[in-house]
Protein backbone atom coordinates (compact mmCIF):
# COMPACT_ATOMS: atom_id res chain seq x y z
CA UNK A 1 0.00 0.00 0.00
CA UNK A 2 1.73 3.66 -1.18
CA UNK A 3 1.41 5.88 1.09
CA UNK A 4 1.88 9.91 0.41
CA UNK A 5 1.99 12.29 3.37
CA UNK A 6 1.49 15.66 3.72
CA UNK A 7 0.64 18.95 5.66
CA UNK A 8 0.53 22.26 6.25
CA UNK A 9 -0.58 23.20 2.73
CA UNK A 10 -1.71 26.62 3.39
CA UNK A 11 -3.56 26.90 -0.02
CA UNK A 12 -3.77 30.49 -1.12
CA UNK A 13 -1.80 31.94 1.63
CA UNK A 14 1.42 30.32 1.29
CA UNK A 15 0.74 29.00 -2.62
CA UNK A 16 -1.58 29.61 -5.35
CA UNK A 17 -1.75 25.65 -5.81
CA UNK A 18 -0.22 22.50 -4.85
CA UNK A 19 2.36 21.47 -6.76
CA UNK A 20 2.54 19.46 -9.71
CA UNK A 21 5.17 16.72 -8.77
CA UNK A 22 2.97 16.75 -5.29
CA UNK A 23 -0.14 16.11 -7.23
CA UNK A 24 1.45 13.42 -9.70
CA UNK A 25 2.17 11.77 -6.21
CA UNK A 26 -1.21 11.58 -5.03
CA UNK A 27 -2.33 9.92 -8.12
CA UNK A 28 0.17 7.01 -7.59
CA UNK A 29 -0.86 6.93 -3.85
CA UNK A 30 -3.07 4.20 -2.41
CA UNK A 31 -3.66 6.40 0.10
CA UNK A 32 -3.51 9.90 0.80
CA UNK A 33 -2.73 10.94 4.13
CA UNK A 34 -3.01 15.08 5.37
CA UNK A 35 -2.12 16.14 8.48
CA UNK A 36 -3.78 19.46 8.48
CA UNK A 37 -3.93 23.28 8.04
CA UNK A 38 -5.66 23.60 4.49
CA UNK A 39 -6.77 27.00 4.79
CA UNK A 40 -9.08 26.44 2.22
CA UNK A 41 -12.01 23.69 1.46
CA UNK A 42 -11.51 24.26 -2.18
CA UNK A 43 -7.98 22.06 -1.48
CA UNK A 44 -9.84 19.34 0.36
CA UNK A 45 -12.59 19.54 -2.39
CA UNK A 46 -9.60 18.96 -4.41
CA UNK A 47 -8.04 15.95 -2.40
CA UNK A 48 -11.27 14.34 -2.22
CA UNK A 49 -11.64 14.36 -5.65
CA UNK A 50 -8.29 13.01 -6.49
CA UNK A 51 -7.61 10.47 -4.19
CA UNK A 52 -8.05 6.79 -3.73
CA UNK A 53 -8.92 7.20 -0.07
CA UNK A 54 -8.10 10.64 2.15
CA UNK A 55 -7.52 10.05 5.93
CA UNK A 56 -7.38 13.66 7.28
CA UNK A 57 -7.76 16.60 9.99
CA UNK A 58 -7.98 19.87 10.23
CA UNK A 59 -5.48 22.22 11.92
CA UNK A 60 -4.62 25.52 13.91
CA UNK A 61 -5.46 27.88 10.30
CA UNK A 62 -8.87 25.44 9.77
CA UNK A 63 -11.62 27.20 9.96
CA UNK A 64 -14.68 26.36 11.00
CA UNK A 65 -16.05 24.99 7.29
CA UNK A 66 -12.58 22.79 7.18
CA UNK A 67 -13.50 21.86 11.45
CA UNK A 68 -16.97 21.03 10.64
CA UNK A 69 -15.56 18.69 7.73
CA UNK A 70 -12.72 16.94 9.48
CA UNK A 71 -11.59 15.59 12.87
CA UNK A 72 -8.82 17.00 15.36
CA UNK A 73 -7.56 13.05 15.47
CA UNK A 74 -7.88 10.03 12.54
CA UNK A 75 -7.49 6.63 13.02
CA UNK A 76 -7.23 3.94 10.23
CA UNK A 77 -5.62 0.66 9.85
CA UNK A 78 -3.47 0.53 6.65
CA UNK A 79 -1.12 -2.49 5.54
CA UNK A 80 -1.66 -3.78 8.88
CA UNK A 81 -0.32 -0.53 11.06
CA UNK A 82 -2.57 1.32 13.27
CA UNK A 83 -1.87 4.90 11.80
CA UNK A 84 -3.07 8.04 13.73
CA UNK A 85 -3.29 11.42 12.62
CA UNK A 86 -3.01 14.84 14.21
CA UNK A 87 -2.13 18.59 13.35
CA UNK A 88 -0.29 19.52 16.75
CA UNK A 89 1.69 17.43 18.84
CA UNK A 90 3.64 20.38 20.70
CA UNK A 91 7.24 21.23 21.05
CA UNK A 92 10.12 18.90 20.06
CA UNK A 93 11.69 18.31 23.32
CA UNK A 94 9.82 15.43 24.87
CA UNK A 95 7.53 14.41 21.65
CA UNK A 96 8.09 10.85 21.32
CA UNK A 97 7.25 10.30 24.69
CA UNK A 98 4.54 12.80 25.00
CA UNK A 99 2.85 11.48 21.93
CA UNK A 100 3.11 7.75 23.48
CA UNK A 101 1.67 8.35 26.27
CA UNK A 102 -1.57 10.40 24.58
CA UNK A 103 -1.91 7.35 21.49
CA UNK A 104 -0.36 4.01 23.43
CA UNK A 105 -3.03 2.07 20.81
CA UNK A 106 -0.78 3.23 17.07
CA UNK A 107 2.08 1.79 15.11
CA UNK A 108 2.15 5.37 13.03
CA UNK A 109 1.29 8.72 14.20
CA UNK A 110 1.56 11.49 11.27
CA UNK A 111 1.29 15.05 12.54
CA UNK A 112 2.37 18.63 10.94
CA UNK A 113 2.16 22.01 12.17
CA UNK A 114 5.94 22.89 12.50
CA UNK A 115 6.45 22.58 8.63
CA UNK A 116 10.22 20.86 10.17
CA UNK A 117 10.45 17.28 8.54
CA UNK A 118 10.63 14.59 11.83
CA UNK A 119 11.10 10.72 11.50
CA UNK A 120 11.79 9.19 15.19
CA UNK A 121 10.62 6.06 16.68
CA UNK A 122 9.50 6.56 20.87
CA UNK A 123 10.56 4.01 23.22
CA UNK A 124 7.75 1.69 22.53
CA UNK A 125 8.06 1.04 18.68
CA UNK A 126 5.44 4.32 17.72
CA UNK A 127 7.44 5.65 14.71
CA UNK A 128 6.21 9.88 14.52
CA UNK A 129 6.77 10.83 10.83
CA UNK A 130 6.00 14.74 9.78
CA UNK A 131 6.62 15.61 6.22
CA UNK A 132 6.61 19.39 6.41
CA UNK A 133 5.01 21.40 4.18
CA UNK A 134 4.83 21.24 0.15
CA UNK A 135 4.36 25.20 0.11
CA UNK A 136 5.95 26.83 3.24
CA UNK A 137 9.49 25.72 3.88
CA UNK A 138 9.65 28.26 6.22
CA UNK A 139 13.11 27.74 8.09
CA UNK A 140 13.91 24.40 6.47
CA UNK A 141 15.88 24.64 3.15
CA UNK A 142 13.12 23.13 1.04
CA UNK A 143 9.58 22.39 0.74
CA UNK A 144 8.76 18.71 1.06
CA UNK A 145 6.35 15.87 1.44
CA UNK A 146 6.75 11.94 2.45
CA UNK A 147 6.31 8.99 0.43
CA UNK A 148 5.59 5.32 2.24
CA UNK A 149 4.67 2.06 1.74
CA UNK A 150 2.84 -0.19 4.33
CA UNK A 151 2.47 -3.62 4.04
CA UNK A 152 2.09 -6.91 6.12
CA UNK A 153 2.29 -4.84 9.13
CA UNK A 154 5.78 -3.12 8.13
CA UNK A 155 6.27 0.71 7.54
CA UNK A 156 9.16 1.00 4.03
CA UNK A 157 10.64 3.06 1.88
CA UNK A 158 9.76 5.68 4.04
CA UNK A 159 11.02 8.96 2.00
CA UNK A 160 11.33 12.45 2.18
CA UNK A 161 10.82 14.49 -0.83
CA UNK A 162 12.47 18.15 -1.55
CA UNK A 163 10.07 20.02 -3.70
CA UNK A 164 12.04 21.90 -6.52
CA UNK A 165 11.73 26.57 -5.63
CA UNK A 166 8.49 27.68 -6.84
CA UNK A 167 9.58 29.95 -10.39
Amino acid sequence: MRLLLTSDTHVPRRARALPGLLLEEIDRADVVIHAGDWVDVATLDQLTARARRLVAVYGNNDGPELRSRLPEVARAELGGLRFGVVHETGTAQGRELRCAERFPDLDVLVFGHSHIPWDTTAAGGLRLLNPGSPTDRRRQPYCTYMTAVATQGQLTEVRLHRLPPRS
